[in-house]
């Protein structure tokens, strides 16, 4: 954090530490309760401290694997905070709306995903303008309509490996839907919600604006963390593949200029062999003289 103050300082500072009145607890919140106070709940404050870099940690790796976490959070104190940390680490999110089946039925979401880009690209390039102007403002409106519920996934290519959830009494179709998926849920957990429901939770107060700001902040920055590293081993990963290209390239060269140099010693060899009187070439017959002796025209070799 950039601040001098302590991490726990700062959740104190936001209001993490209060949660619901008593009347309203859920019993399977109480190691995370501190005391109580005027008929309300105080939470633990370190506790909080260590489920929260629990699950930064944990949101870190997922993120530095390439995987996708989506943001949770309809609530209408969380939308614009919760979106716009989703946007920061380009994540999908949903905060309108949570439509049913937007996991469970993603092929049928994806359709309506495809359609909303469609609707965008005709009235985009201009080919929308040879229809009448009621048709056009039917499909403005259209458009308008889904990119409020599906603008935030509509990148998403793939089910999310990992869900973020604030309040997850009130996201409880997103957390069945994901846990049916076997998707890894993390969520913020007030006292009057159970914890056991999501794989890794945060207890602290999911109603106040500051708070909420600060826990999604913090993940958001674990998760820019993760993806800059892995972006940094991407890198180290091309230029060691480019040295050993460069290594593998001059390998061959000097590979087929030894066959080359071989090539022309072979060559040398056989001229040398097939020389008349080389190693293996064909050797020179000899003409046996069969000239009588004393005949021809030398003294005593005239003719009789």
């Amino acid at each position: 954090m950039e601040n001098n103050t302590s991490l726990q300082q700062q959740l104190l500072d936001a209001g993490v530490h209060f949660g619901h009145l008593k009347k309203k607890w859920n019993p399977k919140m109480l190691p995370y309760i501190f005391a109580e106070k005027k008929g309300i709940h105080i939470i633990d404050l370190n506790k909080t401290v260590e489920n929260l870099q629990e699950v930064a940690a944990a949101m870190k790796q997922i993120a530095k694997s390439g995987k996708k976490i989506m943001f949770v959070a309809t609530k209408k104190q969380a939308k614009e905070i919760v979106a716009e940390c989703a946007n920061r680490v380009g994540m999908p999110y949903a905060t309108e709306r949570w439509l049913g089946g937007m996991l469970t039925n993603f092929n049928t979401v994806r359709k309506s995903v495809k359609k909303m880009q469609s609707i965008e690209k005709m009235l985009l390039d201009g080919s929308a303008e040879s229809l009448t102007k009621k048709e056009r403002l039917t499909l403005t409106r259209d458009k308008d309509k889904m990119q409020k519920v599906l603008g935030g996934i509509a990148q998403l290519g793939r089910l999310p490996s990992a869900i973020f959830l604030v309040d997850i009494s009130v996201e409880h179709i997103a957390l069945a839907e994901a846990k049916r998926l076997g998707i890894t849920t993390f969520g913020l957990v007030d006292t009057n919600s159970d914890p056991n429901k999501v794989d890794f939770f945060i207890p602290g107060n999911d109603d106040a604006t500051k708070s909420i700001a600060i826990i999604t902040s913090y993940i958001t920055a674990a998760i820019a963390e993760g993806l800059a590293e892995r972006q940094a081993a991407s890198k180290d990963d091309d230029d060691h593949n480019d040295d050993g290209n460069e290594n593998e390239a001059k390998a061959r060269r000097l590979e087929a200029e030894a066959q080359a140099e071989g090539g022309r010693g072979r060559g040398r060899g056989r001229v040398g062999a097939d020389a008349p009187g080389g190693p293996g070439g064909p050797t020179k017959r000899r003409v046996a003289n069969t000239r009588r002796p004393g005949a021809g025209s030398g003294p005593g070799g005239g003719k009789r």
